[in-house]
């Protein structure tokens, strides 16, 4: 019985462990939306323009490591998980997987 819970434990670590990324990432995404939508708006505010720059990458290389650790959030992101195709395989969130 030992056994079970050590790989109940593991299992809860690895689930809270994608649920930190997934937090991380809807985060990011959503500086990154408003700051799309303060440019449109303000296009010559450079310094909007560098905040944007930067977390938009750091979203892009987020997205990434998401997508090859666990599955792919989006298509583009699918591209990063060139060993199978995992983006029609992962189970939907009303299957029961979603954070």
């Amino acid at each position: 019985m030992n056994g079970a819970n050590c790989a109940c434990q593991n299992q809860n670590r690895a689930d809270a462990e994608q649920e930190r990324c997934l937090r991380n990432i809807s985060i990011i995404s959503f500086v990154v939306v408003e700051l799309t939508e303060y440019l449109d708006t303000h296009p010559d505010d450079r310094d909007a323009l560098s905040y944007f720059c930067y977390y938009n990458r750091m979203l892009n290389q987020m997205t990434a490591e998401y997508a090859a650790k666990y599955d792919p959030l989006n298509i583009a992101a699918a591209e990063a998980c060139s060993k199978e195709w995992k983006w029609g395989l992962t189970p939907l969130p009303w299957e029961g997987r979603c954070f």
